[in-house]
């Protein structure tokens, strides 16, 4: 009796894995873990007690740290060139929301060791450091008329990557790194001084 129930067990698993793909070893081990959990009614008589079952390891993966400086190096090497070009970081990103009215952007991508589903052009580039120093990339967030840092509406970063954008720039300019400009103006002084202008 146990070993025709045996035979069903089995035929059931693999007709089960054939209509499914995968991709690794563990996620075929955690197929077969699931598929015989949910067909056995009692451990004792589907279970062999010479057979052990896969004991799957899920480990986090953590983002390594990257200082200042590899980030500014990163900026003028050849992987950067080749994954963005000679536009910023944020022209080809794209953000997922509902409806026609384009919303704020979130808070956090990362919280914790958690990452959203889809990050910030900052976030998702571990290589990109937010920093004074790291002029090419703050640069990339600034109006070429205006001067103006540019909206999070429209560059995609999330709150938390645009207060440390505002930040770094003005540290940058208050340095010396990025050049302060101040909007010149010219003045009609006829208009508030017409009597020095007959004069003359």
């Amino acid at each position: 009796m146990a070993a025709s129930i045996r035979n069903v067990k089995t035929s059931f698993i693999s007709a089960f894995l054939r209509k499914l793909t995968f991709t690794s070893e563990k996620q075929i081990l955690y197929t077969t873990h699931v598929a015989h959990r949910s067909i056995a009614s009692s451990s004792v008589i589907l279970c062999d007690d010479t057979q052990t079952e896969p004991e799957l390891e899920v480990k986090n993966i953590e983002r390594p740290v990257i200082d200042e400086e590899t980030s500014i190096r990163y900026m003028k090497s050849k992987a950067y060139k080749t994954a963005y070009g000679n536009e910023p970081v944020w022209t080809k990103y794209r953000r997922n929301f509902k409806g026609r009215r384009i919303p704020e952007t979130r808070k956090l991508c990362i919280r914790g060791d958690k990452v959203c589903g889809n990050p910030c052009p900052i976030c998702r580039d571990q290589h990109l450091v937010v920093d004074y120093k790291n002029v090419d990339l703050i640069e990339q967030f600034v109006s070429p008329y205006s001067g103006e840092v540019l909206p999070s509406i429209k560059t995609g970063i999330c709150q938390k990557q645009h207060k440390n954008i505002l930040v770094a720039i003005q540290k940058a300019m208050d340095y010396g790194y990025i050049e302060k400009t101040v909007p010149f103006r010219q003045y009609d002084y006829s208009e508030y001084y017409p009597d020095l202008t007959t004069q003359q």
